[in-house]
């Protein structure tokens, strides 16, 4: 599995890049393989202000129907509406394929979030 070493991973299979203070928010290369192929993608309506670990959207496989969390909390200020038309390109692309961008809301708790050594051995289980 592919594990990047810039970005921060929750237990959820989402991964996030922190860049100031907004973060990038998509899945993992784990969650795209276990899902299979991706049919649909349900995105967060720009505006919304989520929590840490609130269920911002949903994807549809083949094999089944997950659930999206966001890692971090803030406001969703951007979209990937490529997804819309080709929601696939997650399986193609996971780390490429951002699913929404949100301004964080105070600081990130790095403790609830894994670095991508914890990661990559959390998978592993």
């Amino acid at each position: 599995m592919n594990v990047p070493d810039n970005l921060l991973y929750s237990k959820e299979h989402e991964w996030v890049l922190i860049e100031g203070n907004t973060a990038k928010v998509g899945i993992t290369d784990y969650a795209q393989d276990s899902l299979g192929d991706i049919v649909f993608v349900e995105l967060p309506e720009i505006g919304k202000v989520i929590e840490p670990m609130g269920e911002v959207g949903i994807i549809e496989s083949v094999k089944a129907v997950s659930p999206v969390y966001s890692p971090v909390g803030g406001k969703v200020t951007d979209v990937n509406t490529d997804l819309e038309q080709g929601p696939e390109s997650l399986n193609s692309d996971p780390y490429g394929n951002y699913i929404f961008i949100m301004e964080l809301d105070g600081e990130v708790d790095r403790e609830s979030l894994l670095d991508a050594a914890a990661y990559a051995k959390f998978i592993e289980k």
